[in-house]
C-alpha cells in the first residue's frame, strides 16, 4: 500500500530518465522540474521566454548542484514554434520518458493564438495536443514512459464544449467558461489518449491537478476579479491555497509513482481538493463521455494538422 501522505521523498530514482516540462520556469512546473532533477532526472524546461527559462535552470542548479537541466523555447500559442521545439528535442535526445504538459493560461481575456485559435483553448489544449503528437513516437519504445497533462478543478466550470465553435467566434466570450473548457479538454484528451495507447506498449497517459496553488497564474486570475471577490478571497485564502511545492505533488506523483495507472487523475486529498497530499481523484461525468472525447480528438487533429502514431 502506498503511504497515505505521498511526498517528493516517495518519488523513485529518476536517473537515466528524460523529462520535458512545459512551463517549467515557474510555479508548479518549476517545482516539478526541481523535484525530478533532485531525483537524478534529466530535465528539459520547455518555455516561451528563454531568459526566464535560463534563470529558472540556474535556480534549480543552485538548489541541486549536479542537476542536468536544459532549456528549450516553446510557445504553445504557435504551431510553428511547437514544431520547431519538437525538432530541437529530436536533435538533442533519442528518447523521452516523461512529457509533462503543465503550462497554461487562466481566465485570460479574449485573444487568439498565432493560428487563430481562442487563446486558452489553443494554448492549454491544442498546443499540448500538437506537442504530444509530435513527440509521442520518442516515448512509445521507452518502458514506463508517461504523458502527464495538468488539468484543474476548474474543468467542472466547462462544457459541454461547443464543437461547432471551439474558438468562440459566434458567442459572447466568457473567460471563465473558456478556461473551464480548456481544462475539460485536457482530461478528455488524456482519457482518449490512454484508450489509444492501450496495447501500444508501456506508455501511459495520466492527468493531474494542483488544487489551489500559490502561483503567478493564480494570483493574476484573482487580481483580475471585482473588488468584492478579492475581499472574499482574502478571507478564505488560507483554506484554499497552498504553496507551489505542494501544488506540484500531484504532477510529480502522476509522473513517477509506480502504483499510478493509465487514465487516472491525481489531485490533492483535502477539502474540495484545494490543498493536501496527492491521491487519485475523480473528474466530472462530462469528462468521461467517450463520444465527446473522440469528437474532440478529431477536431484537434483537423485544427493542428497533427496525427498520432497510435
Amino acid at each position: 500500500m502506498p503511504r497515505q501522505r505521498w511526498t517528493t521523498a516517495d518519488a523513485p530514482d529518476q536517473r537515466g530518465r528524460v523529462a520535458v516540462i512545459t512551463g517549467g520556469n515557474t510555479g508548479i512546473g518549476f517545482e516539478t522540474a526541481k523535484a525530478l532533477a533532485a531525483r537524478g532526472g534529466s530535465v528539459v524546461l520547455a518555455v516561451r521566454d528563454l531568459d526566464k527559462g535560463k534563470r529558472a535552470a540556474a535556480e534549480i542548479i543552485t538548489a541541486v548542484p549536479d542537476a542536468d537541466v536544459m532549456v528549450r523555447r516553446l510557445d504553445l500559442a504557435s504551431l510553428a514554434s511547437i514544431r520547431e521545439a519538437a525538432d530541437e528535442l529530436r536533435a538533442t535526445h533519442d528518447r523521452i520518458d516523461l512529457l509533462i504538459n503543465n503550462a497554461g493560461l487562466m481566465y485570460a481575456p479574449r485573444k487568439t493564438t498565432a493560428d487563430g485559435f481562442e487563446m486558452q483553448f489553443g494554448t492549454n489544449h491544442l498546443g499540448h495536443f500538437a506537442l504530444t503528437g509530435l513527440l509521442l513516437d520518442m516515448m512509445l519504445p521507452v518502458p514506463g514512459s508517461r504523458v502527464v497533462t495538468v488539468s484543474s478543478a476548474g474543468h467542472r466550470q466547462g462544457g459541454p464544449i461547443d464543437f461547432g465553435d471551439v474558438n468562440w467566434n459566434t458567442r459572447e466570450y466568457s473567460r471563465v467558461a473558456a478556461y473551464g473548457n480548456s481544462k475539460l479538454a485536457n482530461l478528455m484528451f488524456t482519457y482518449e489518449l490512454q484508450r489509444r495507447l492501450s496495447g501500444a506498449g508501456g506508455t501511459i497517459a495520466v492527468a493531474a491537478h494542483p488544487g489551489g496553488s500559490d502561483t503567478g497564474g493564480s494570483r493574476t486570475s484573482v487580481s483580475s476579479q471585482p473588488w468584492y471577490f478579492r475581499a472574499f478571497f482574502a478571507l478564505v485564502r488560507p483554506l484554499l491555497i497552498q504553496p507551489a511545492e505542494m501544488g506540484a505533488l500531484p504532477s510529480l506523483r502522476a509522473a513517477t509513482d509506480p502504483a499510478i495507472r493509465g487514465g487516472q487523475y491525481v489531485g490533492p486529498d483535502g477539502f474540495q481538493e484545494s490543498r493536501g497530499y496527492p491521491k487519485v481523484v475523480r473528474s466530472s461525468p462530462r469528462s468521461h463521455d467517450p463520444a465527446a472525447q473522440r469528437r474532440l480528438w478529431t477536431i484537434s487533429e483537423e485544427l493542428t494538422r497533427v496525427t498520432f502514431p497510435v
